[in-house]
């Protein structure tokens, strides 16, 4: 069709469009999360951020398994897929959409991966902030093949321009286009191949309500167990040739706040250190020496994690803290003390929220090995 397409008010050329994608696995930014504009770049840099970073893409690539099996931890989410994907071959249908929910860094896009490998078709990469145009999301589905896999990473981050684009051809596999310009324009109703959108967010609460409804399955991602974590450390280092004990891959697991991005990532660490300060085995003692040496403790707590809470223990003697005053004793942004530190430290029980500001718990003071004010 040698015309100009109108979706929406935009136009985009059909052919270009066509010649654009199809052997392309992606679309945009591809890949990894998408990062919120309230975190700065050294808060992403932090050896425990659970952030994608530039260096975990080749480490990531390598490490990422591929099929079901070889995919460890959220035992639950593994079993449910197995039963739909084997279920959907059999029957010679494609899956339900997907949604895959949870913080950074814990697997939603290796179980993307892992779904289109699964079920033998194509994966097609993009992410929401990528999809600036309703254009851009035609290009996309048009080009897609019968049985692919489209996923969109961050799609809570989706135009609500082209979200509304979306819900045809989710419910119906349709794309409604306006052909022509003035009163020659005519409406038409392009068929779309059968496909599987795969949705990942780090947000469920920013997803809209009729994008979340039309998920036929929905997945949320929980933290690992430290024996999980073990787990893929020992896999991971058998991948990269790493000597490693069972006690070493634990005393990586504990640090690794629930993440298995961030294990991999402080393997890597300590792999280094083993290399250049020990024989290249990986032991208990050596991983503990290394990531202290890289300022990640025995509870996944860097350098500013603990200075947070030495402002609230020992700056503010125990007294409930604003977070502004917080921000300006560390000189750091608010909102990055808010959404980058704030919530693995609730987490684990080291700082509580009152009404009249944020304070350190009983098990922080514990952790400094500072004894708290009474009352704590």
């Amino acid at each position: 069709m040698n015309a100009n397409v109108k979706i929406e008010g935009l136009v985009f050329d059909a052919d270009a469009a066509d010649q654009g994608g199809r052997g392309a696995s992606s679309h945009g930014a591809s890949g990894g999360s998408s990062k919120d504009a309230s975190d700065t770049a050294d808060a992403r840099e932090r050896a425990v951020s659970s952030e994608l970073q530039e260096d975990d893409l080749a480490l990531d690539r390598s490490l990422r398994p591929r099929y079901l099996k070889d995919y460890l931890g959220q035992t639950k989410i593994k079993e449910s897929l197995a039963i739909m994907l084997e279920a959907a071959k059999e029957r010679g249908e494609t899956p339900d959409h997907i949604l895959f929910s949870g913080p950074p860094g814990l697997g939603k896009t290796t179980l993307a991966t892992v779904v289109a490998n699964e079920l033998g078709t194509n994966i097609k990469t993009t992410s929401g902030p990528a999809i600036e145009r309703t254009g851009d999301l035609a290009a996309i589905l048009t080009n897609l093949e019968e049985g692919d896999v489209l996923f969109i990473d961050e799609i809570h981050r989706l135009n609500r321009m082209v979200e509304e684009v979306l819900y045809p051809a989710l419910e119906d596999y349709a794309l409604d286009i306006v052909v022509g310009k003035g009163p020659a324009a005519r409406s038409i109703r392009l068929d779309l191949p059968h496909f599987t959108l795969i949705g990942a967010t780090t947000r469920t609460g920013l997803l809209t309500g009729p994008l979340r409804d039309r998920f036929g399955i929905v997945f949320r991602l929980l933290y690992y167990t430290p024996e999980e974590l073990a787990a893929i450390v020992s896999r991971s280092a058998s991948i990269l040739d790493v000597p490693i004990t069972p006690d070493g891959a634990l005393e990586i697991a504990r640090r690794s706040r629930g993440t298995p991005r961030l294990a991999n990532r402080l393997l890597k660490r300590v792999r280094d250190w083993a290399q250049v300060r020990g024989d290249g085995t990986i032991d208990e003692d050596i991983a503990a020496q290394a990531l202290s040496f890289f300022e990640v403790d025995s509870l996944g707590l860097d350098a500013m994690d603990n200075r947070v809470l030495q402002v609230l223990a020992v700056q503010f003697g125990g007294r409930p803290v604003g977070l502004t005053t917080i921000a300006s004793a560390l000189s750091e942004d608010p909102d990055t003390i808010e959404d980058v530190y704030e919530p693995f430290l609730m987490q684990q029980g080291l700082m509580i929220r009152t009404p009249k500001g944020r304070q350190a718990t009983r098990r922080a003071y514990e952790h400094l090995g500072i004894t708290p004010p009474e009352g704590i």
